[in-house]
C-alpha cells in the first residue's frame, strides 16, 4: 500500500513565507526537500503567513479568511517579531500566542507541534541605527513567553535565536532589504525543523 504523505501547516509572518527569497529557499520548502531526500513522504506545506503580521493579525486571518483542513500531521508556529517591532505589550502577545497555540492543538497532538523562536532582527544591517540591546532584551522577553506556553502545552521548541545572533548580521545572511534572512540562514532553520518532522 502506498505511503500517505504527511501534511504540515506552517503559521507565521515574513520569516515563514521567506520575504525576499524564492519560495524554494524559504525554511518550510527547504525542510520539505530535506524530508523528501530522506525518504519521508510529505505534501507541500500549507503556509498561512504574511509579511508584517502580528499574532493578532494571524488570528484574524485564521478566523475570517482561511479554510483549514480538519487536521494536520504537523503544525509549526513562528510569530511575534512584528508584535515586538510595533511595541505590542507582552501581555497582549501572551494572550494571542496562547490562542494560536490552542488552535494548533485543535489540529494535531502536542507532540506534533513545534514553536520556532523569534530571531533577533537587531543584529541585521537594517537595525544599525537602532538600540540593539533594547531589541535583544525585548526579543528575549517575547521568546520567554512563547517558550513558556509551549512547555506548558507539551510542544516541541526549536530555538534558532542564539545561532541567528551569531550569523544574522553577515552580508550573506540578509536579502536586499538588509533585514530579512537569506536562503543560507533558512537552510539552518530547515535543518532544525526537519529534525522535529522526523520525530
Amino acid at each position: 500500500m502506498p505511503v500517505q504523505p504527511k501534511t504540515w501547516l506552517a503559521l507565521g509572518d515574513s520569516y515563514t513565507i521567506g520575504e525576499g527569497v524564492p519560495l524554494h529557499d524559504s525554511y518550510p520548502y527547504q525542510a520539505l526537500q530535506l524530508m523528501r531526500a530522506g525518504g519521508h513522504a510529505f505534501h507541500a506545506p500549507e503556509i498561512v503567513a504574511k509579511t508584517g503580521w502580528t499574532s493578532d493579525e494571524l488570528i484574524h486571518h485564521l478566523q475570517h479568511n482561511t479554510r483549514l483542513l480538519p487536521a494536520y500531521d504537523f503544525v509549526t508556529l513562528l510569530i511575534g517579531v512584528n508584535n515586538q517591532y510595533r511595541g505590542t505589550s507582552e501581555t497582549d502577545y501572551a494572550v494571542s500566542f496562547e490562542w494560536l497555540a490552542k488552535k494548533a492543538l485543535e489540529l494535531t497532538p502536542a507532540e506534533n507541534i513545534t514553536v520556532i523562536s523569534i530571531p533577533d532582527w537587531g543584529v541585521t544591517p537594517f537595525a544599525k541605527d537602532r538600540d540593539a540591546k533594547a531589541i535583544h532584551d525585548a526579543i528575549d522577553r517575547f521568546n520567554a513567553i512563547n517558550k513558556e506556553i509551549s512547555a506548558s502545552l507539551g510542544f516541541n521548541y526549536t530555538d534558532i535565536t542564539p545561532v541567528y545572533r551569531e550569523t544574522g548580521g553577515r552580508p550573506e545572511s540578509v536579502v536586499e532589504d538588509q533585514l530579512h534572512p537569506s536562503g543560507r540562514v533558512y537552510a539552518y532553520w530547515a535543518e532544525q525543523v526537519s529534525i522535529f518532522l522526523r520525530g
